[in-house]
């Protein structure tokens, strides 16, 4: 039994199945790793899905590291959760990313899926709720598991409990895209929880403005006034007592102690060589994303191309470090739009190229401290997403940049409301000013990009992880989250 719990689709650790037979354990990194860090295992438990084989067996043989505990679920259950709701209906959802005219089609199999979806969710509260503690608090993680709230809700009502987004949240009218029965089932969901979490009042908003709710199954209703210190939804269940859930802001920052010390190990040092020989001492523009439909790489590409286009006096003397590596590949739009962007960087080089100088070097490849080794040569940073949670690498970036760097940084991003202000912000579908910006962002002097970059650091790191966690965590255990 466990007085705090976290729940999250993948966990801290995977586990490999070598062909002998033996079993090796991975410890995974990020912001929930380090913040839980901050609580003693002892008291904590974290839940998460086995996603592999090597997890499978590892949950068979009872083979598990102290604190975590991986549910074995039916791996075609899991396919259509994970891929047929999480990633493809919740994911689309509330990064605005379907093309409405096709789509979305609300047919019999997405029925089957949600039940599915379902399923799943059901599997974490059942197992959260037999390891919890009397008044245990539970922290539930992200789009995968917005129905385990409610369901834990019902199983365990002394427990407190609550939900953080790291996506954005819907607009109203995009929520409203989804079936009834399904987005009310969505919002009773979160609704279970004391306290929901976002990275930002502008998703925190988007929650509360689309969680209204009037009919048989109960009611619901939002406030956000600047007035009241108490922001949240007021709701009333049919067959029990009226609720109310509180809505809360944790932008997550970066540690920048450990960030800052991550890059400047031995294999770090070795890439950041071998870049430099590649660069030469020339500018750099650097981008490190998954080649996510909502990371907009393809208009960054262009925004580049354009450059070179409009300012010849770039070609030769700036290189675009692109990491952009393969995201989703199981579904056919995700594999269009990784070929898409190695496609026009390739054409970008061939249209400007020299014998001496290739114009981007994209990488592929999910390498981390290649992707270190580019923050620490970056004199421009791009982050320009169409709709983002929070993009870390915003935050990151000027942290290890050496020289300082400018961030042309786009208003969809999460972070856009911290570091606007120090930012050359741009619209994320406006592939003319975000070419301008790059310009401004190259010619900019470097005692200006340099305070920029201090400014930009700070508030990266006002609020690193086990902050973040903990401060959740103690908003949870307090007084008033709800009543």
């Amino acid at each position: 039994m466990a007085s705090v719990l976290v729940a999250s689709n993948r966990g801290p650790v995977s586990y490999a199945l070598a062909a002998d037979g033996t079993l090796s354990a991975r410890r995974g990194g990020g912001g929930l790793v380090s913040g839980l860090s901050a609580v003693s295992s002892q008291d904590s438990v974290w839940v998460c899905a086995a996603l592999g084989d090597g997890d499978r067996e590892a949950v068979r043989r009872e083979v598990s590291e102290p604190g975590v505990r991986m549910l074995d679920i039916d791996p075609e259950v899991y396919a259509d959760a994970y891929n047929g709701i999480a990633n493809s209906v919740l994911w689309f959802l509330h990064h605005h990313l379907w093309n409405v005219p096709r789509e979305p089609v609300f047919d019999a199999e997405f029925r089957r899926q949600w039940e599915s979806y379902r399923t799943y969710n059901r599997a974490f509260a059942e197992e959260l709720a037999a390891g919890a503690d009397e008044g245990a608090a539970v922290l539930v993680q992200d789009y995968h598991l917005a129905l385990v709230p409610g369901m834990l809700r019902e199983l365990r009502p002394d427990l407190r409990i609550g939900h953080f987004t790291h996506t954005p949240w819907a607009s109203p009218g995009y929520l409203r895209m989804l079936p009834e029965d399904v987005r009310e089932e969505l919002l009773w969901g979160m609704l279970g929880a004391d306290e929901l979490g976002f990275h930002t009042w502008g998703w925190a908003t988007s929650f509360v403005a689309g969680a209204h709710l009037d009919g048989a199954g109960g009611t619901a209703d939002g406030s956000m006034a600047s007035g009241d210190p108490w922001h949240g939804v007021r709701h009333h269940r049919a067959g029990g007592a009226p609720r109310r859930t509180r809505v809360e802001v944790y932008p997550l920052g970066v540690d920048g102690d450990d960030l800052r010390s991550l890059a400047h190990t031995p294999e770090v040092d070795d890439r950041l060589a071998a870049l430099r020989a590649e660069v030469g001492d020339r500018r750099t523009i650097v981008r490190v994303d998954r080649t996510e439909l909502s990371k907009n790489v393809v208009r960054g590409l262009l925004a580049y191309r354009e450059l070179l286009q409009e300012r010849p006096e770039w070609r030769g003397r700036v290189v675009h470090l692109a990491s952009a590596y393969p995201s989703r590949q199981d579904l056919e739009v995700y594999r269009a739009y990784t070929a898409a962007v190695a496609e026009l960087a390739e054409e970008i080089n061939t249209e400007f190229g020299t014998d001496d100088w290739q114009p981007v070097l994209l990488s592929v490849k999910d390498d981390f401290p290649r992707s270190l080794a580019a923050y620490r040569m970056a004199d421009v940073a791009l982050i320009n997403p169409v709709r983002d949670g929070m993009n870390l690498v915003a935050k990151e970036i000027p942290v290890v940049s050496e020289a300082g760097c400018a961030l042309v940084l786009s208003t969809g991003a999460g972070a856009y409301d911290e570091l606007r202000e120090d930012a050359l912000t741009v619209s994320p579908y406006d592939v003319t000013e975000t070419a301008r910006a790059l310009h401004r962002a190259l010619s900019m002097p470097a005692a200006e990009r340099a305070d920029r970059s201090k400014r930009l650091a700070a508030a990266a790191t006002a609020l690193p992880p086990q902050r973040w966690f903990l401060n959740q965590l103690e908003a949870l255990r307090g007084d008033g989250a709800s009543s």
